[in-house]
């Protein structure tokens, strides 16, 4: 029985070649969407979770600032590693990690600029599943002239020698032997340091050697006496019956203790596998697109199901005697069920084999324009779990009721020719909420595409266009001006300056200030620019009050501060009011327009200018439109005369701004794809439900055609009931559609207008694509012959 069901499975596929087609055709794009979607979320969830003891590490946060400058801090201070561990009994271990950025290491002629460099503490290599494949796991640092590489880094310098011992120069002449390897980093990993340097060796440099100090007269011997440099990502360890809102509340009297000036000082935990898609605070940090992502994946699956049983209800009239028959000769209603759930999964088969086949040729490429490195890994039981239980889900979906319709026809009346379909508001309600979620992805691309656009030309208040930025090593930021009097002889440079900020990712900030007037409970924090008296002219920074530096000797207690800093101090006359940063006291002597120096998913925050060209470390270079690689080709001469063999580092202002949305323009990019795919499958619905109303009005178009009805009146009888139903998709869709961009805008403090034209813009194209599906069929219907239609009358 089961081969003759299988025979008439097949039988009725190949028979109705078109719709079956179709039918594979939609179920394929749904099931490659469903599975690229299910390969990336899975994804984004298992960041951080592939450490043994990720449950009980948490990295630490401190909140901090007043008003418009309240935030919980990341990077807090060093000491807080050393006293958890020595005086909370909860504490088993502690990691400090201080992120260097990038610099350049040499080993005989070989010389890269790696990126992602850090110190980190021994117990990095312990807390975190990162074991040393070569070298001492134990003792991973034996001397602070010791370095540790990853396995791709290592391989890059010595190929196949054994890289233990090698000594590299790291930066100009820092000489250090490599005393571990450590596998690479998993892509699921936040942490990706290609370089890591004992964190003993940052402290004997700045602090035992240089001799920190943030007054001038009381020397800092060590970091752990440092309580006041917000630089390094702290992890605990905690024992499994530790209580992570009771070591916050230690932590912060530990602080207090030593700082009483900072009181109070609340302290905040964070699970180790919350940090890649929540912000400290709990809020969206990325798992917000994941739950939205996860919403498209159900419904683009849903959508792809409700194509399918359209088609197959608008087909069941043409099989209604073939069930007929077979009920005459003794098939039984759950024979006829088996068969049709059969027909199903053989179709449903072949439509998975095809989207598992795409998902695996294609997979290189989603992961290009998605920024992930996703491998389908036939070993990955896990994953074939999801996939397998995503396939039986849509099959369910799809199947059961088509075979509940054709298995339970009457057959006297079919076999009498008194069977009719019903008019189902039922398979109108399917289109409706197709067309509902295409309407809804298509709203959110042009708004992902809008603020896209707004970002791109967004008047940031300061010049970014035609500006090359570089950090100077310190040998070339001492002769900063001879660097600028060679660069400006080249013609195609119009002029030079140097910051103590990169005007895109920012510089330092602090909460240690003082001014007259300031409230007793203010926490305000400023971000910093050490600057000379050049910037703003180089920027086009506007001064709305007072003047700009003038490079003198007095300017080293000059402060400049923008427009939100006079706000949140409460000043109505800043001009002449005292102000203290840190330990420089001085006066404010001038304000500037507020500028977009951070995101502009943030608001705009307090800042201050202080003169101060020794901290100015970033070389910036304007050139003229045509001037660009002459302009280059001058500043990596003048490079090599100062680095004859340290690789030179630099970018554009207006690239690497563009670099901060990567993350949005990918999902510009996936939700275009979503979006494409949603229209097709419901298209494909829609079809099927014409085909089903043309089948059901035959008789109707042939009586019709006989009274002199002409093509278009055929045409306009048949489209206005699917006008209908897109019209109200179209008024379904406004609300929705209005609460997820809202949601997802919401993401930015600066963010594009979103007028009714894109809700309505985005129903006339899905208008436009459906009648242009729905005329096919109705020109069909309207030119078919009437005698044919007519002639069983």
């Amino acid at each position: 029985m089961i081969k003759n069901f299988i025979k008439t499975a097949w039988r009725s596929i190949f028979s109705n070649k078109f719709y079956s087609a179709i039918n594979i055709l939609g179920l394929t794009a749904g099931l490659v969407v469903g599975i690229f979607l299910l390969l990336w979320i899975k994804d984004e969830l298992s960041f951080d979770r592939f450490h043994k003891n990720q449950g009980s590490i948490y990295k630490i946060g401190i909140e901090g600032g007043t008003g418009i400058s309240k935030r919980i801090f990341g990077s807090i201070i060093a000491p807080v590693g050393s006293f958890a561990k020595r005086e909370i009994p909860e504490v088993q271990d502690a990691v400090r990690i201080l992120r260097i950025g990038d610099a350049a290491i040499k080993y005989k002629d070989k010389r890269f600029r790696e990126k992602n460099f850090a110190f980190v503490d021994p117990s990095y290599f312990s807390v975190f599943d990162f074991p040393l494949i070569q070298g001492n796991q134990k003792q991973p640092f034996p001397n602070n002239n010791s370095v540790v590489l990853t396995e791709t880094t290592a391989h890059r310098y010595f190929g196949d020698e054994n890289p233990i011992g090698k000594t590299v120069v790291l930066g100009i002449e820092d000489l250090c032997v490599v005393s571990g390897v450590i596998p690479d980093y998993p892509e699921n990993s936040s942490f990706q340091f290609q370089v890591l340097l004992p964190l003993s060796r940052f402290n004997e440099q700045a602090y035992i050697k240089n001799k920190t100090t943030y007054d001038n007269k009381t020397y800092l011997s060590s970091m752990d006496e440092d309580w006041s440099s917000f630089s390094f990502g702290t992890y605990l360890q905690l024992r499994p019956d530790a209580n992570p809102a009771v070591v916050a509340q230690k932590l912060q009297k530990i602080h207090e203790r030593n700082k009483p000036e900072d009181t109070p000082v609340p302290y905040v935990t964070q699970e180790l596998a919350q940090m890649h898609l929540y912000q400290m605070d709990g809020s969206d940090g990325g798992i917000g697109t994941v739950r939205i992502f996860i919403g498209v994946a159900l419904m683009i699956l849903v959508i792809a199901s409700i194509n399918y049983i359209n088609l197959s209800t608008a087909r069941s009239l043409s099989r209604s005697k073939e069930v007929g028959i077979r009920k005459i000769i003794g098939a039984g209603r759950k024979e006829l069920f088996f068969q049709f759930i059969l027909e199903t999964t053989l179709l449903f088969s072949i439509a998975a084999t095809l989207a598992v086949s795409i998902v695996f040729i294609f997979l290189p490429f989603f992961n290009n324009f998605s920024g992930k490195h996703i491998s389908l890994q036939l070993s990955s039981i896990d994953l074939w779990s999801y996939i397998l239980i995503m396939l039986i889900g849509t099959l369910l979906l799809t199947s059961i009721y088509p075979a509940l319709l054709l298995s339970n026809f009457d057959p006297i009346k079919v076999l009498k020719g008194r069977f009719g379909m019903k008019k189902s508001n039922f398979r109108k309600i399917l289109v409706v909420l197709q067309f509902t979620v295409s309407i809804v992805l298509i709203t959110m691309t042009i708004v992902i595409g809008r603020q896209l656009e707004y970002i791109r030309n967004k008047n940031l208040g300061y010049e970014k266009s035609n500006i090359i930025a570089v950090s100077m090593a310190p040998k070339m930021a001492q002769h900063f001006d001879a660097v600028k009097s060679d660069l400006l002889k080249n013609k195609g440079v119009s002029d030079v300056i140097r910051l103590g900020r990169d005007m895109v990712y920012g510089g330092g900030s602090t909460g240690d200030n003082d001014w007259d007037g300031k409230p007793s409970n203010s926490n305000l924090w400023f971000s910093i620019t050490h600057s000379d008296h050049y910037a703003l002219d180089f920027f086009k920074i506007k001064l709305t009050q007072g003047k700009n530096f003038t490079g003198s000797i007095a300017d080293s207690t000059h402060f400049l501060i923008n427009e939100t800093a006079v706000r949140e101090m409460g000043l109505k006359n800043p001009i002449g009011a005292r102000l203290r940063i840190r330990t420089v006291p001085g006066t404010i002597i001038g304000v500037v327009k507020d500028f977009n120096y951070a995101s502009v998913r943030q608001k705009i925050e307090p800042m201050v200018f202080q003169f101060s060209p020794k901290d100015c470390q970033q070389l910036y270079i304007k050139t003229n439109p045509t001037g660009t690689e002459s302009a280059l080709h001058a500043l990596q001469q003048i490079w090599k005369s100062y680095y004859d063999d340290m690789p030179i580092s630099y970018s554009f202002l207006d690239e690497s701004y563009q670099q901060q949305y990567m993350s949005e323009q990918k999902q510009g990019t996936l939700f275009n794809f979503f979006a494409i795919i949603a229209i097709l499958i419901s298209c494909l619905g829609l079809l099927g439900l014409c085909t089903y109303t043309a089948q059901l009005k035959t008789k109707e178009i042939g009586i019709r055609k006989v009274l002199g009805a002409t093509v278009f009146n055929i045409m306009q009888m048949l489209n206005k009931e699917f006008l209908l139903l897109i019209i109200i998709a179209n008024i379904i869709a406004l609300p929705v559609a209005l609460y997820f961009t809202s949601n997802w805008l919401d993401g930015f403090a600066f963010r594009t207008t979103v007028p009714i034209t894109i809700f309505l813009g985005a129903g006339f194209l899905t208008i436009m694509i459906a009648l242009f599906t729905v005329s096919f069929q109705s020109i069909k219907a309207a030119i078919a012959n009437p005698v044919k239609s007519l002639k069983d009358e």
